[in-house]
Formats: C-alpha cells, sequence, structure tokens
C-alpha cells in the first residue's frame, strides 16, 4: 500500500532527494551528513542501491539514524546511473514528490542546497542545476586539482552551448550543462519528458539527456549560483586530465574499468 503524500512544505513543493549508489559503503556516509545537515530538512530522502555488491544499503541506514533521517532505499538491479537515477525519482513521484533533487553517493552538497532549490522550484523552474565544485575534504588535493576540475567544466559548458544536438529548434529555452550530481527537476517535467535514459554511465550521459528531455517540453531551465555540490575528484585522478576531458566532452575516452570507485 502507498502511504497518502505529506502535506505540500513550503512554497507548495513536497522534495525530495534522490541519491544512485553503487558500492559506496567506505563513502556514502560523508554524503548522507551533508544531506542531514541541510538547513531545509523539509524533504525525503531516497537511495537507490544499484545492485551494490558491499555493504552500501546498511551504512546508509546506520549514517541516516544517527543524523534521525529519514530514508528510503529502493534497489535497481540494472546498472548505470541512469537506470538508477530513474528508479529513485519515479519512486519519489510516486509517493507524492512534487519536485526531485538528485545528487550522487560520493558528493557533499552546500547547507543551502535543498533551500535554494526549493526556491527556485517555487518560482516555477522545471529543471534546476548549479555549480560543481572539487571536494576538499576527500583527500590532498594537488593545486592544480583545485583549478582543473573547474576547468574541465567550464570547456564543457561552453562545448555544449554550441553542440549541435543541443541547438535543435524543437528545444525550448537555454541549454545548461548539468551535472547528474547537482540535478533537480518537477514532477510534471519528468513525467512528461519520459525522465533519465534507462543506461549504463558509459552508454549515454544520462545528465545531459535529461535537460534536452526536458527542454523539449519546457523553457523553464535555471541556472542558481546558489546551488553547490562538491564532487570527487577520484575520475579525475583516475582517467587523468586528458582523458577526463575526453570522456565529459563524449566518451571520447573508453577506459577498460568505467567505475571510479575505491580510487583515491
Amino acid at each position: 500500500m502507498v502511504n497518502a503524500p505529506a502535506p505540500l512544505g513550503a512554497g507548495g513543493v513536497r522534495l525530495w532527494v534522490v541519491v544512485p549508489a553503487f558500492n559506496e559503503q567506505e563513502g556514502i556516509g560523508r554524503t548522507i551528513a551533508a544531506i542531514a545537515a541541510q538547513r531545509d530538512r523539509d524533504f525525503t530522502l531516497v537511495v537507490v542501491d544499484n545492485a551494490s555488491t558491499d555493504g552500501t544499503a546498511d551504512e546508509v541506514e546506520r549514517v541516516c539514524a544517527a543524523y534521525d533521517l529519514g530514508v528510503s532505499i529502493v534497489t535497481e538491479p540494472r546498472k548505470g546511473t541512469g537506470a538508477a537515477s530513474d528508479t529513485g525519482v519515479r519512486h519519489a513521484i510516486a509517493h507524492g514528490a512534487t519536485h526531485v533533487l538528485r545528487t550522487d553517493a560520493d558528493t557533499v552538497p552546500v547547507r543551502e542546497w535543498t533551500a535554494v532549490g526549493r526556491r527556485a522550484f517555487a518560482g516555477g523552474a522545471d529543471l534546476v542545476t548549479g555549480p560543481m565544485r572539487a571536494r576538499t575534504d576527500e583527500v590532498r588535493l594537488q593545486p592544480w586539482e583545485r583549478v582543473v576540475l573547474p576547468g574541465v567544466i567550464g570547456l564543457c559548458q561552453t562545448f555544449g552551448r554550441f553542440r549541435p544536438s543541443n541547438r535543435s529548434p524543437e528545444l525550448h529555452g537555454p541549454y545548461r550543462m548539468s551535472p547528474g550530481c547537482n540535478i533537480g527537476v518537477s514532477a510534471a517535467a519528468y513525467e512528461a519528458s519520459g525522465g533519465f535514459p534507462r543506461t549504463a554511465i558509459e552508454e549515454v550521459h544520462e545528465d545531459r539527456e535529461l535537460v534536452n528531455r526536458v527542454r523539449r517540453v519546457s523553457s523553464r531551465i535555471e541556472y542558481h549560483r546558489g546551488l553547490v555540490v562538491h564532487a570527487s575528484v577520484r575520475r579525475l585522478r583516475a582517467y587523468g586530465l586528458r582523458n577526463t576531458l575526453r570522456w565529459y566532452l563524449d566518451h571520447g575516452h573508453h577506459p577498460d574499468v568505467v567505475d571510479v570507485r575505491g580510487v583515491a
């Protein structure tokens, strides 16, 4: 039986936070801690266990209990961030969410993340995103790494504005590069657009695909500087600068091992 949706929160927004996770037992606690520390705690958390082979789900339950943070844990056996994210968002919508914010299991959202997202949604946004910055608590960053990650994102953002597939006439509103670790969407736009493609990360950049799917049904695509998430530099260290650029620009890099968990 599905419980009745909780009352609408501030701004008429019933907010859920979705976190897909695969084999993140060692690090997901820091992400959960950051979510628990949000100034706006009027949201429901769902973690999608993407068929982990470690104790990810047990760690999520332990940390959420320690922070008195309610959580739903659902399982998605199909490999991929797209598939896991879609399962999480649709679970949230089925249980009453009007809007969803998604981050990843190796990120640290700032304390205003949910509050900024709520304000954007209350103002009518259908898809929101914001800056992605390098984590400084995960490993000791080299000086060049503090500069490189924002530079990689900036280059991809510029390239994305001119990519022909992002400028098709049927797409409404501006193209906003929206990393999967920092993206939010209204339930109405998600369902109308078809949502995240149910794919693996090496097949399709599911975040880019979602943006353009939503742009087919809405022009209310917004970038908010206060919607900040600090992301892991594991992929940068695993792939190197050149191959990281190739990966993010168009999957031009084809590593033997796509999964970067455990890389430091």
